[in-house]
């Protein structure tokens, strides 16, 4: 099994099914033409880096920083083969044993193991939320499983689904972006409108109000607004729009909504923090966020305990921050986890910091990092996309091989028998290229 890291960005998706590694330059003018089309300025790319790296600048800034193609959750992991098929590995909680994809009865699975159902199509991309799923495939549509309390499987109701069943709600509509947070779900449409369905409590769906819904329903605010991507937090929300600018709503404890205030918002409100600057990916973290500016800086705001923000402290932060330590790097993509970040540079090097619990950072160790750290192990390698769950980490090399570290008791990291925690990468042998 050959993983790769695809994202389907509106009509790009016609231009080529592209990998990151052989197939980047294919989509180049694609990209190009899509983001010129909607006043959408690239950001000036790197001399010298080869067309990976070039695709992973770009498909920072129209999709969802959390990789497509292998995404960590909160005690499981997905999978996307060079097929488009999904697999998962990991253990459903006994309050939603549903999780994994595979139908009745399976509740644990120790190595990657494909889904015995099919989308009909390729799948794009994947999101992981705490205990619900969802798969985008080639067609633009979507697809969901796991716990459907409070609508957020899209379904019209709050039923479990055992295997992934298919969003009929978005029929007639393109979806070219997803994401799960705890209890809601976001999708991005062709024509750039965001829609929302699940959990309501904190106004983390965006409606005006804090109303659960079990249907997909248009952010009716963004109306005349050209958003390009967005991230589904633990109970808040981020968005992209073509111009640079970042949106939040939802919870605001913390400052996670990066106002300057910790006020819970129904509706989404534009980051005046950002003015001047243009930001080309965010991704919404527990009780933090993060975002990537076109000058390959990162940028964090919300709760600090752990180091999470990366400050050298653990001081929450009302408005966004940059982060220092980070200076003099090129960041091309971020994952906010639950208390853990990581950050991938322009030559591949991966970078974390936050919650060193289980072995989460991949630094050989337990120790919190309040700082981002260069994690030394790829060494030689080349990283191209990486994604942080609740207690552990993936990232994806160059050459199609798999890596995962973090906690084990839950099967999560896919390495068969053995569940103890990694404290190191180490590589998913089920996922080897040619197994």
């Amino acid at each position: 099994m050959r993983v790769v890291s695809r994202c389907d960005p509106l009509d790009i998706a016609r231009v080529a099914a592209v990998s990151l590694l052989f197939h980047a330059s294919l989509a180049e003018d694609g990209i190009r033409l899509w983001a010129q089309e909607r006043g959408f300025e690239l950001p000036a790319q790197p001399e010298g880096e080869v067309c990976a790296v070039r695709w992973l600048c770009y498909s920072a800034l129209l999709c969802e920083s959390n990789p497509p193609a292998r995404v960590a959750g909160g005690r499981h992991s997905l999978f996307i083969d060079g097929e488009g098929r999904l697999s998962s590995c990991g253990s459903a909680p006994s309050y939603s044993p549903v999780l994994l994809g595979h139908g009745e009865g399976v509740t644990r699975l120790n190595t990657p193991t494909r889904l015995p159902s099919t989308l009909g199509e390729r799948a794009m991309s994947v999101a992981a939320g705490a205990d619900h799923n969802l798969a985008l495939t080639a067609g633009g549509a979507v697809w969901s499983w796991g716990d459907g309390g409070e609508g957020k499987l899209g379904h019209g109701d709050e039923e479990e689904q055992w295997q992934p069943k298919k969003v009929e709600a978005f029929d007639g509509h393109h979806v070219f972006a997803v994401s799960a947070g705890a209890a809601h779900s976001l999708a991005l449409t062709a024509d750039s409108a965001v829609w929302s369905w699940g959990w309501g409590a904190f106004g983390e769906l965006g409606h005006g109000d804090e109303q659960d819904q079990l249907l997909p329903k248009k952010v009716e605010a963004f109306a005349g607004w050209r958003v390009v991507a967005v991230s589904a937090g633990s109970r808040h929300s981020l968005a992209l729009t073509a111009d640079g600018a970042v949106w939040s709503w939802g919870l605001g404890a913390f400052g996670r909504l990066g106002h300057g205030d910790v006020q819970d918002r129904l509706l989404p409100k534009k980051l005046e923090a950002f003015a001047g600057q243009r930001v080309v990916a965010v991704s919404a973290g527990d009780a933090h966020s993060l975002a990537l500016t076109a000058d390959g800086a990162v940028w964090s705001w919300g709760w600090g305990a752990f180091g999470r923000l990366g400050h050298g402290d653990v001081q929450d932060r009302l408005l966004p921050k940059k982060l220092e330590a980070l200076a003099g790097q090129r960041v091309v993509a971020v994952s906010a986890g639950a208390r853990h970040n990581l950050a991938l540079t322009s030559d591949g090097a991966i970078w974390s910091w936050g919650n060193g619990g289980n072995g989460r950072l991949g630094h050989g160790d337990e120790q919190s990092q309040q700082q981002p750290k260069k994690v030394e192990a790829f060494a030689g390698q080349r990283v191209i996309a990486v994604s942080t769950g609740a207690f552990h980490s993936l990232a994806l090399t160059a050459d199609g091989a798999v890596f995962t570290w973090g906690r084990g008791e839950d099967a999560c990291l896919g390495h068969g028998e053995d569940q103890t925690n990694q404290l190191l990468p180490k590589k998913v042998e089920a996922l080897a290229p040619g197994q």
